[in-house]
């Protein structure tokens, strides 16, 4: 059992998500974790499946036109614009994969923090939701995901800025993560290069696994472009 470190791509919204739920369905090494980081075509916005399109219009700005996509995960809206964008997919049956969504949420953002401190920048997780309840689930989902942090999203510790956030999927192959984080809430410069390497290890050490660096997986084309041409139709994006 390995975590497989997948070469870099660049691509339009949809070819992203298409390719994410992919990494998900049809990995053809079904037991191994599997982790990508992507850039963007296009300036580009996300929004999670169960949000409502009006209000997803609502919110996107109207100066500037978005290659926009509905994600296969849930979540908030997330401008793609100046973010550090990647995917996870931990298999079916790891003890990572079994646990509740909140603590593998925490989990995954423990490793990221730990990645951006060990460049000097600082990172901490959200720990309690305002006003305290008591209650661990009481955080609700931000519309718009940079706008306010969610309980063990990854924030700044002297500004309570929310660095990254991330939104999963889970099904009977396993947990997909959709992972964001926001650049100018850093308020320094980020090394991309030493934060893949330091997250990638942190991560491994969490599944402990080792990390091997793989080729893109050899998916059917064709089905690429059907899931592709999918996520670009205007039923898909005004699902609901």
């Amino acid at each position: 059992m390995q975590l497989d470190l997948l070469p870099d791509r660049t691509g339009g919204a949809a070819e992203n998500m298409a390719l994410d739920f992919l990494l998900l369905q049809r990995y053809p090494h079904a037991s191994h974790a599997r982790f990508r980081h992507y850039g963007w075509h296009r300036p580009s916005c996300t929004f999670g499946y169960s949000q409502k399109i009006a209000f997803v219009r609502s919110a996107l700005p109207a100066d500037e036109p978005l290659d926009l996509c509905r994600r296969p995960t849930g979540g908030g809206i997330v401008d793609h614009r100046d973010d550090w964008t990647y995917a996870l997919v931990i298999p079916r049956g790891h003890p990572l994969e079994e646990q509740r969504a909140l603590q593998s949420y925490r989990a995954v953002h423990d490793c990221l923090a730990a990645a951006l401190r060990a460049q000097g920048l600082s990172a901490t997780l959200k720990e309690a939701c305002e006003p305290p309840t008591g209650d661990d689930t009481a955080c609700g989902p931000a519309g718009v995901c940079f706008q306010r942090a969610e309980l063990y999203d990854v924030i700044h510790p002297t500004t309570q800025e929310k660095i990254a956030g991330a939104a999963q999927k889970r099904n009977k192959h396993g947990l997909l993560f959709q992972g964001s984080l926001w650049r100018p809430a850093l308020g320094a410069p980020l090394d991309d290069d030493q934060l893949h390497a330091d997250f990638t290890a942190a991560l491994a050490d969490a599944l402990q696994w080792p990390a091997v660096a793989q080729p893109w997986p050899d998916f059917n084309e064709d089905e690429v472009s059907a899931l592709t041409e999918q996520y670009s139709t205007q039923e898909w994006i005004e699902y609901r």
